[in-house]
């Protein structure tokens, strides 16, 4: 996948733009501030339709403007596609070689992307959502069926637990009970494996990565901490039901996994330092963009913010060298200097 073209309007602090980009190496260099950000999230936001960096839709938007444009030109085994994308007075709108999209999620993964940011660090010491965002991203990338049951079983859990909290004033409908529960059972089983699948494939990836990086011998895992590992769905559910309607939430299933990473079999969260902790991101980001690349019949692209920060020269070093294997397509990177 290459971006042979961006064009943006009315996008965060860049007015008007048009940049035409190389297949290989793209470095935006400069003082903090002046938008070189702005630019890596417009390409994400090309493939993800959203910020990575802002989940209020409006701070995307140029102050005191009521509007932006994107549009990005990309080459995929030699075929031309054009991606528009465009916010205006609250409507967003994503046309896919110039035919509309009536639901925007039908377009992840049709830009397969893997971004590195000083953000990541949240994925480590962040909650739990953190890291099942993170998979949930890698996966609806990889796995339409897996995107469109997570829909599904957000949409459901919602309806679930309206249901509960409205039986503090109202009786509960059995039955309807019965038919969330039913629904939740299925599209969390194929969350649930598939999120396990993923994780199997991808760890002995983390480690080499991590090896070549750090140059050190150190032990890395990745735990998939899940409710379904060890009971059925159903039973959990109808466990927990009358906990969930004094609670008036439903506190079992695959919406509170966790992924736990460690480090020696250690927590990398609690005993990892700061080197370690970024490696280990790195790593995994790298792992990532090869998993995509194994699985989809493209190469993805790869966006660098920043990503030298507060590692040594030796693991920079290593970086680089990564990036010098030439199996990494088209790569933006951002830096004060480089």
């Amino acid at each position: 996948m290459i971006l042979k073209l961006m064009s943006l309007v009315n996008f965060k602090n860049h007015e008007s733009l048009k940049i035409q980009f190389s297949q290989h190496v793209n470095c935006f260099l400069g003082d903090n501030g002046v938008g070189k950000t702005n630019l890596l999230d417009a390409i994400y936001y090309l493939s993800f339709c959203k910020s990575y960096y802002n989940s209020f839709e409006f701070d995307n938007i140029k102050y005191g403007q009521n509007f932006f444009i994107l549009k990005g030109d990309f080459l995929n085994n030699n075929v031309l596609l054009e991606i528009k994308g465009s916010l205006q007075d609250k409507h967003k709108q994503f046309k896919f070689n110039d035919k509309k999209y009536e639901k925007l999620s039908d377009h992840i993964g049709k830009i397969p992307l893997v971004i590195i940011t000083p953000l990541d660090s949240s994925i480590v010491l962040g909650g739990g959502d953190e890291r099942r965002k993170f998979i949930n991203k890698l996966l609806s990338q990889l796995d339409q069926e897996y995107l469109n049951s997570l829909i599904a079983y957000n949409r459901t859990l919602k309806q679930r637990n309206s249901l509960l909290k409205d039986s503090r004033t109202l009786s509960l409908n059995g039955d309807l009970l019965l038919t969330y529960d039913k629904t939740l059972c299925h599209l969390g089983n194929i969350i649930h494996v598939k999120r396990k699948e993923c994780i199997s494939l991808m760890i002995d990836t983390v480690q080499y990565y991590y090896d070549f990086i750090a140059q050190k011998n150190e032990h890395v895992d990745i735990v998939y901490k899940s409710e379904l590992n060890h009971h059925a769905f159903e039973e959990l559910l109808h466990k927990n039901r009358q906990k969930d309607k004094i609670l008036m939430f439903t506190s079992s299933g695959v919406h509170r996994d966790d992924f736990v990473f460690e480090l020696n079999k250690h927590s990398l969260k609690k005993s990892g330092s700061q080197g370690q902790q970024k490696t280990f991101l790195i790593a995994l980001k790298f792992a990532y963009f090869d998993l995509l690349k194994s699985k989809l019949d493209t190469t993805p692209i790869l966006l660098l913010d920043d990503i030298f920060d507060k590692l040594d020269a030796g693991r920079v070093e290593q970086i680089v060298r990564i990036l010098n294997q030439n199996e990494f397509g088209q790569i933006f990177i951002t830096d004060t200097s480089f």
